[in-house]
């Protein structure tokens, strides 16, 4: 339709996300009224609502949910047209928007950005980082190139290259640093901390604990390894962290370390990302630097 520009549709596809005026300008680094404006002329194009306003939340017009599934596809299809002329250059230059987990981010993510930087002068690499569905969804609606979190993922359109398994560990107090190591069975009736629901971490490490659906008996919630880590130094409980994160998260806690009785958890850490990108090739060499700086290579 003569009218709608490619600002129209980032704008409205922000505001769909969001759900809000002023969280979307954020995102788009413009003002709320100039936002709103926008947003106001695409619907005066249109000539129907795309959004209820209320003084408190906005909701998408059944017309405003179709159009903001296709407004997604026609800028991934654009994005994808950048990503084409980005492929021909060698060596891989421009933006790369790269998600990874919580639990992964604070202790790869300095390394990865320093080891690409170090290769890739005139790249711009925009790390996010954010729990395992946000990045899936944030994939699949093409605001990420690619993304660092356990696999699978599962998704028949998302291309899976592992890079490394890792080890859980047990964190206790201090003071039971002597202890026998308990058994998924023991850890069971103790006072277990974990991740709060969304991270994927909390569900490979029930699934350890547990071996089915149901919850330890005295399972306490935190919003990040650290506050679970801190929290065992106190004595408050016993906590399962990645290996990568003892170096960083047990240095100013009084806590003791236990590798768990085989078979021991683990899990599988790869790159995903669209199967379409053109920047499939580039992507795959970018996960090789990523399996390096875990390793230390």
């Amino acid at each position: 339709m003569i009218g709608i520009t490619l600002k129209h549709l980032r704008y409205f596809e922000a505001l769909s996300q969001h759900k809000h005026f002023g969280r979307a300008a954020a995102a788009c680094a413009i003002s709320q009224p100039a936002l709103s404006l926008q947003i106001k002329e695409l619907e005066t194009i249109l000539g129907a609502p795309l959004v209820e306003r209320s003084a408190r939340q906005i909701r998408m017009t059944s017309l405003g949910e179709a159009f903001a599934l296709r407004a997604r596809d026609i800028l991934r299809g654009v994005d994808e047209l950048g990503d084409m002329a980005r492929a021909s250059f060698s060596p891989l230059m421009g933006r790369l928007r790269i998600g990874i987990i919580p639990t992964i981010a604070p202790y790869l993510l300095p390394k990865i950005i320093k080891d690409l930087g170090a290769r890739y002068a005139a790249l711009d690499l925009r790390p996010r980082e954010a729990v395992t569905q946000k990045l899936l969804d944030d994939l699949q609606g093409g605001t990420l190139d690619a993304a660092i979190m356990a696999l699978p993922a599962s998704e028949p359109s998302l291309h899976e290259q592992p890079l490394f398994d890792e080890e859980f560990v047990l964190v206790r107090p201090l003071a039971d640093a002597g202890n026998p190591v308990p058994n998924p069975e023991s850890l069971r009736e103790m006072r277990l901390l974990l991740l709060e629901e969304g991270h994927c971490f909390r569900d490979q490490a029930l699934s350890f604990c547990a071996g089915s659906t149901a919850l330890p008996r005295d399972l306490m919630e935190g919003s990040a390894l650290s506050t679970l880590v801190q929290m065992v130094g106190a004595g408050i409980g016993v906590t399962l962290i990645p290996e990568m994160a003892v170096a960083i998260e047990t240095r100013s806690a009084e806590v003791s370390i236990a590798r768990l009785n085989h078979p021991r958890p683990t899990r599988t850490i790869g790159m995903v990302w669209r199967k379409t990108n053109p920047l499939a090739e580039q992507l795959a060499h970018i996960a090789g630097i990523v399996r390096g700086a875990r390793m230390g290579t």
